[in-house]
């Protein structure tokens, strides 16, 4: 007769309701090939009677290898960041691993808390999506045995595998697109200005401005602290508070979601998009295409961009000839309701 337990059941528990030794109980566990199947079911049995889970975490650090990969991400919050982690876990199931996913929040205290809670669980590997690309906190995880690859984001040397967007070149796209469509007096919207995305957007629409002979002053900066929809909202205050013979007729903005918040507001003060206000984001993510304006977008490969930083991770985790690469993807802009000729 089996007895209900209180608290967890352990091996030894199993051992002693079905008969039989610590080993053999290891052996259905881990080589169930060498147990005749009426032990096997006898103990299985028993393990289900006690309710027995078994301790992947602690097999798997005996062992001294992890199926769990994990990806710390920016901001949980953007939905870019978290179609990225979707193709990092298509990849990840194609090998059988298991994705674990942290959120920063943008906060550096935080990533380093979970990058070092991540070498404690013994990971495969970590993707990460840091606050600073260029911090010594990565070579220290790396140097301790964790493989890390950088995502969406690159670093001065080619120290670690990579994989991002070219975001000058979307920069330019963006601006290319608001110039073809007859505007001259333009906004750039985005912050802070230490992200290395926000910088290299605004050089990328900067450098497109000045190759069309525009005069500098007309590319506005409005510089945000956040890239989120309290943001844009903010913008959207500023610029409706501008004297229409100066307010922009366009405006690019660094990420979807603030553009969205600059949409929300623009409208609720009366600006009309795209007659009074044309209106370019980036990402290209699900919510641009389903606004009350359908959201012109530069558009990044994101389910693209996690898988192949998956396979990056792999390869270094387990290629004693893995070579580090810096993959960069090539955005490519979507035309929607937001933008049209002035």
């Amino acid at each position: 007769m089996t007895m209900a337990r209180s608290g967890r059941a352990s091996v030894k528990d199993v051992a002693a309701s079905a008969g039989v030794s610590l080993g053999t109980v290891s052996n259905v566990l881990n080589r169930p090939e060498r147990v005749s199947a009426a032990t096997r079911e006898r103990v299985e049995t028993a393990m289900r009677d006690l309710g027995f889970v078994r301790n992947e975490s602690a097999r798997q650090l005996r062992a001294g290898t992890s199926r769990t990969v994990a990806y710390v991400m920016l901001d949980a919050g953007n939905p870019f960041f978290t179609d990225v982690a979707q193709g990092i876990e298509h990849a990840a199931e194609q090998v059988d691993l298991t994705l674990m996913i942290c959120n920063s929040g943008q906060r550096p205290e935080r990533e380093r808390a979970h990058l070092e809670l991540l070498q404690e669980q013994r990971v495969q590997g970590v993707l990460v999506t840091p606050v600073d690309p260029e911090s010594p906190l990565l070579e220290v995880i790396r140097s301790r045995g964790t493989p890390v690859v950088i995502v969406d984001r690159t670093r001065r040397d080619e120290s670690f595998c990579s994989v991002a967007v070219d975001d000058v070149l979307g920069g330019r796209l963006a601006l290319e697109h608001l110039i073809d469509r007859g505007h001259r007096r333009v906004a750039f919207v985005g912050g802070p200005a230490g992200l290395g995305q926000v910088r290299d957007r605004l050089e990328g629409a900067r450098r497109a401005w000045t190759e069309a002979g525009l005069p500098a002053d007309d590319l506005v900066a409005l510089p945000t602290t956040s890239l989120d929809v309290a943001s844009g909202r903010e913008a959207g205050e500023r610029l409706a508070g501008m004297a229409s013979a100066r307010r922009p007729t366009a405006a690019f903005c660094a990420n979807d979601i603030t553009a969205l918040g600059l949409l929300q507001q623009a409208i609720s003060s009366g600006i009309r998009v795209p007659e009074d206000l044309a209106i370019v984001g980036y990402d290209d993510i699900e919510f641009a295409a389903a606004a009350a304006v359908p959201l012109t977008s530069v558009r990044q490969p994101r389910g693209e961009l996690g898988a192949a930083a998956a396979d990056l991770l792999l390869d270094e985790a387990t290629n004693p000839q893995h070579r580090h690469q810096q993959v960069v993807f090539v955005p490519e802009l979507v035309a929607r309701a937001s933008t049209r000729a002035v």
